[in-house]
């Protein structure tokens, strides 16, 4: 167990960073998340991402108590630990990525402007604005994730789960270009985007169970 521990703090740490280097977070915004059994590491609340080496990881049950770190974790937890209990998360990247936390602001749904909606489960849904770090907001967000792996939040930004942390942030990334692609498309005055029916996307998805080399993770 503890050799398991250690693997998924320092991805958890190496995922963290990977959101600050891509643009999908400013400064400590944002967070990640494993689960290893019934346990949780997430990065701790306040604490720059590149000052986190193997000595700080955060480790909590799934009722919130720490039972490991010095640090206290994220603020979001309540949210992360919601989603654990209610989904089949191993893993969970949170970002307040520029273009998806736009599109929060416009959109109930993000129109289906890209297939690759479909590597989520389909349509992407808009969680209710409610404040950081309450359980009114990780209500609002397994709402949204309903039938899907990812979703926006109204006014805030992302969270993406997965059955790892590489594939939460690869849907994460991918989420934020298909939001980009549709404020772009959305800015040309003369013409309505075109849009992709839910039956084409789950055309797609079927495709996608098929894709890759045999041993990949599938998107």
């Amino acid at each position: 167990m503890q050799d398991s521990l250690e693997k998924a703090w320092s991805d958890v740490v190496d995922t963290a960073r990977r959101t600050v280097a891509d643009g999908l977070v400013v400064g400590t915004s944002g967070n990640v998340s494993a689960r290893v059994g019934d346990l949780v590491l997430v990065t701790p609340t306040g604490v720059p991402y590149d000052r986190l080496g193997p000595g700080d990881a955060v480790v909590v049950d799934l009722d919130g108590r720490q039972v490991s770190g010095e640090l206290r974790p994220t603020s979001e937890l309540p949210l992360h630990l919601a989603v654990y209990r209610g989904t089949p998360a191993r893993a969970i990247v949170h970002t307040h990525a520029p273009h998806a936390t736009a599109v929060s602001t416009l959109v109930d749904r993000l129109p289906n402007i890209h297939y690759m909606a479909a590597a989520l489960g389909g349509q992407i849904h808009v969680a209710a604005y409610a404040t950081y770090g309450t359980d009114r907001l990780a209500a609002a967000v397994l709402r949204a994730l309903r039938d899907r792996s990812g979703c926006l939040m109204r006014n805030h930004g992302t969270l993406v789960y997965a059955d790892t942390l590489a594939k939460a942030f690869d849907n994460t990334a991918q989420l934020e270009w298909m939001c980009r692609v549709w404020l772009l498309a959305r800015s040309a005055t003369d013409h309505a985007p075109h849009t992709l029916s839910g039956r084409e996307l789950n055309r797609v998805a079927e495709k996608l169970r098929d894709y890759g080399q045999p041993g990949q993770p599938k998107p």
